[in-house]
């Protein structure tokens, strides 16, 4: 069960962390390592890890279609910590 768990979470920071490269990839003109310092210099740092999380909604529903429930939970909680850190960093 917790394997599964760990799993899931690390499943969910790799897909936060590819939709932060994709949305890079598509929409920024420049490269990740430039991108995410002015995200930081510019604190927008949060907005930049909220769009990537739009991926692990797609890893989630697939994890419960695939009846994966203990995996879902461990995306969930990597998205849950994508939103502690996001709102952290606001302050």
């Amino acid at each position: 069960m917790k394997k599964e768990i760990i799993i899931g979470f690390l499943v969910g920071i790799a897909a936060n962390l590819a939709g932060m490269y994709l949305y890079i990839f598509f929409f920024l003109d420049y490269d990740f390592e430039t991108s995410i310092q002015l995200a930081r210099e510019n604190d927008s740092i949060g907005n930049l890890i909220g769009l990537g999380a739009i991926l692990n909604l797609i890893v989630f529903f697939l994890f419960i279609k695939k009846r994966q429930l203990y995996r879902a939970r461990g995306v969930l909680l990597a998205t849950i910590i994508a939103a502690l850190f996001i709102l952290f960093s606001k302050f």
